[in-house]
Formats: structure tokens, sequence, C-alpha cells
């Protein structure tokens, strides 16, 4: 059986796992897009858009309603790929087990 010691001390290495998991996922990204790969999203593990791609054939066009919506569709997909990224990572580093606050 654990005692209080060995709980917080496990507590603690878990979370300096935590904190240098944070500074790896940062630096890893995942790219999200949407009408048919004519507009990217490049988004990190901080959840941050690092970049943006739109063909020139969106910019010559009339329809900004569709631009915008294929851009918030590829940052969304972005996101949402960083999201299940960072999931997975804090799975693998928890053994499965559910945090709360966590992803």
């Amino acid at each position: 059986m654990l005692g209080i010691k060995d709980l917080l001390q496990q507590a603690q290495n878990l979370q300096t796992k935590m904190a240098g998991l944070q500074e790896e996922l940062a630096q890893r990204t995942v790219v999200g897009s949407s009408g048919g790969d004519m507009v990217t999203a490049e988004v990190n593990g901080a959840m941050e858009v690092v970049s943006l791609k739109i063909e020139k054939e969106l910019l010559t066009g009339e329809d900004q309603e569709l631009l915008e919506d294929l851009i918030i569709a590829a940052v969304n997909d972005g996101l949402g790929k960083a999201r299940d990224m960072v999931a997975q990572e804090v799975s693998k580093l928890t053994g499965g087990l559910r945090i709360p606050g966590m992803f």
C-alpha cells in the first residue's frame, strides 16, 4: 500500500512529465484542411494556429463568405486534430487514467 509520501512523489513526477510533454507538444504540429485542401491550417499542440495557406484561386473569387467558411473549417479541423494528438500523448503518460481538466 502506498503512503502519502509515495503518492505525493508520484504526483510530482507526473507533474514534471506533463510539463515536459507540454513543451514537446508545442513543437509538434498537425494540419487541418477544407475545400479539398484549398485551405490548410497548421496547428501546434499548444492549440495555436502557426500557419494558414489559401490557394490563389480562392483569393480571386468574389465569394468572401465561402472563403471565410473554408478558413473556419480548416482551423477547426486543425484544432480537432491537435486536441486528439494531445489527448493521445497525455493518455500514454497517464496510462489511460482520465484526469479532470486534461484532454
